[in-house]
């Protein structure tokens, strides 16, 4: 495969212009593509958009063959939040589901992932790389330790998707000390079936790409997933200690391109 993809870039957004093409993008995968909502989401020009924006850094993975005046030059998007922008903020987004206190007992330097999405052209090649490679260096600059998360499987009924949290929740959960539970409140059990029961082949297959990608790099879930039916999602919590990568992982992580 030719890995040479001149035409991508990445920066953090910063103008107005790279901001709404990244709410675009994300309207084109979270509301037109997996039916989510919000009460931010403005259906009239197209942005999906919430009150935490503002707060956080977008990393932004630009196709310059794309017109940037049309708002489509963005392809690629992460929303990024690091434990102190958080303290002043007095809150991290996935707070309103899961308790992360194990996580902020730590001690470590957090950074909260959110908004991942890749335009549909270009999922499946090289554009997922050059995002990891560019996200790879925010977590070096800022002298991060700990990735956390929410990822999602597609749609809100638990029984479709059983197999799956059942096969991730015994051999990917997260190590006591970074432990994050979804609120009782919204506590939806991952382990829903016996491992006996489940077609493991089958139920890894399931498992959504990028979660799939995260448990590569040695990412493991949090106790519990929500039903999120505003946008349309069952919810699980990723966390990625960059400690833990293993060699391989790690130079996949920090190296792709």
């Amino acid at each position: 495969m030719d890995r040479d993809r001149s035409f991508f870039s990445t920066r953090i957004a910063t103008s107005d212009q790279d901001l709404r093409a990244a709410e675009r993008l994300r309207y084109k995968v979270f509301i037109e593509e997996l039916g989510g909502d919000g009460p931010l989401v403005d259906h009239e020009s197209r942005f999906e958009r919430d009150q935490f924006d503002p707060h956080y850094d977008h990393l932004i993975l630009v196709d310059s063959r794309r017109d940037a005046e049309a708002l489509d030059h963005v392809v690629g998007v992460y929303r990024l939040l690091d434990g102190e922008t958080a303290s002043k903020l007095g809150r991290f987004y996935s707070e309103d589901e899961y308790d992360i206190a194990p996580l902020r007992a730590s001690g470590r330097r957090l950074l909260e992932l959110g908004r991942s999405c890749l335009h549909a052209d270009f999922r499946g090649g090289m554009a997922m790389y050059h995002l990891w490679n560019a996200l790879s260096d925010y977590v070096n600059d800022h002298d991060i330790d700990v990735l956390f998360g929410v990822a999602s499987f597609h749609g809100t009924d638990v029984d479709a998707v059983a197999p799956s949290p059942s096969l991730l929740h015994p051999k990917h959960l997260a190590p006591p000390e970074l432990r994050a539970k979804a609120h009782a409140k919204v506590f939806q059990s991952m382990n829903l079936m016996p491992l006996d029961d489940i077609d493991r082949v089958a139920a890894m297959k399931a498992v959504p790409a990028l979660i799939k990608a995260y448990l590569r790099l040695g990412g493991t879930v949090g106790d519990g997933a929500y039903v999120d039916r505003e946008v349309n999602t069952i919810g699980v919590c990723l966390i990625l200690d960059t400690e833990q990568l293993n060699e391989r992982a790690a130079d996949v992580y920090r190296n792709a391109r």
